[in-house]
C-alpha cells in the first residue's frame, strides 16, 4: 500500500483544488484538459509533509537538493503551451518531484523524463507509480544531452533554465515538434517556445520567469 494519500483525505479537499483551478482561469489558463488535470492531480503527494499545508498555493516549494516544485501557474502554462496539438512522444528534462511529469503523462502517449540528481529519481518513481501512471520512463541522466535513443520527440519541456538552449535538445525535436524552455541566468530568464517546421525553427519569447538553473552533468546527491 502506498504511503501517499491519493484522495487527499485530511490534507486537501476538492473545494481547495477547485479554488486553484479558478485562480488559474483568472491568470489566463484556457486549456480545459490542462485545467482538469491541475484540479485532479494531487500536488500534495509530490512535496514533503512539512510543506503539505501549502500544497495548493500558487507558489514554488522546496523539494530538497536545492530544487523546487514549480508554482501551479507555471506548470499549467507550460503544459498548455505544449498541448496545442496531440503529442505522441514527449521528453521532460528535469523530473524533480514528478509533479509536472504527472501532468504531462496525460497529455501524450509516451513520456520520457530525465533527472540530473539521482536521489530524486526513486522518490519521483514511487509517487508516479502510486498514481498508476504506466506510460512514463524516468532515468537519472544529463538533461543537456537529452535522450537521443528515444527521439525524435514531438514535444520537449524543460523544467530548469539553461543559459542557452542545449543543441542536443534542438536536434532531438521532430518536425512539427515544440520545445518549451526557460532560458537565461539567475538574474534574468525568459520562457521560450521553439517550433520546428519543414522550413526550420521558429522562436517565440513569452514572459519573464524564474527557475533553478539547468546544470550540465549528473549528481548523486
Amino acid at each position: 500500500m502506498s504511503q501517499f494519500d491519493l484522495q487527499g483525505i485530511g490534507m486537501t479537499s476538492q473545494r481547495t483544488r477547485d479554488r486553484l483551478v479558478a485562480r488559474l482561469r483568472e491568470q489566463g489558463i484556457e486549456d480545459e484538459v490542462v485545467l482538469q488535470l491541475m484540479g485532479s492531480v494531487p500536488r500534495h503527494i509530490f512535496i514533503d509533509e512539512a510543506w503539505s499545508h501549502r500544497a495548493y498555493e500558487d507558489s514554488s516549494l522546496p523539494i530538497g537538493h536545492g530544487q523546487t516544485i514549480s508554482q501551479p501557474f507555471i506548470v499549467a502554462l507550460m503544459s498548455q503551451l505544449l498541448n496545442v496539438q496531440p503529442r505522441e512522444r514527449v521528453l521532460e528534462v528535469g523530473t524533480g518531484s514528478g509533479y509536472q511529469t504527472a501532468i504531462l503523462a496525460s497529455l501524450c502517449q509516451r513520456l520520457f523524463s530525465i533527472e540530473r540528481i539521482e536521489a530524486l529519481v526513486p522518490r519521483a518513481q514511487e509517487r508516479l507509480g502510486a498514481m498508476k501512471l504506466r506510460n512514463i520512463r524516468v532515468r537519472h541522466g544529463d538533461g543537456y544531452a537529452g535522450w537521443p535513443e528515444n527521439g525524435p520527440f514531438d514535444g520537449i519541456l524543460v523544467t530548469a533554465a539553461p543559459p542557452e538552449i542545449p543543441e542536443a535538445l534542438i536536434e532531438q525535436l521532430a518536425v512539427g515538434g515544440r520545445l518549451v524552455v526557460p532560458v537565461g541566468t539567475d538574474q534574468a530568464q525568459l520562457l521560450k517556445v521553439i517550433d520546428r517546421t519543414d522550413d526550420g525553427l521558429n522562436e517565440t519569447v513569452l514572459e519573464a520567469v524564474h527557475f533553478v538553473p539547468l546544470v550540465n552533468g549528473t549528481a548523486k546527491q
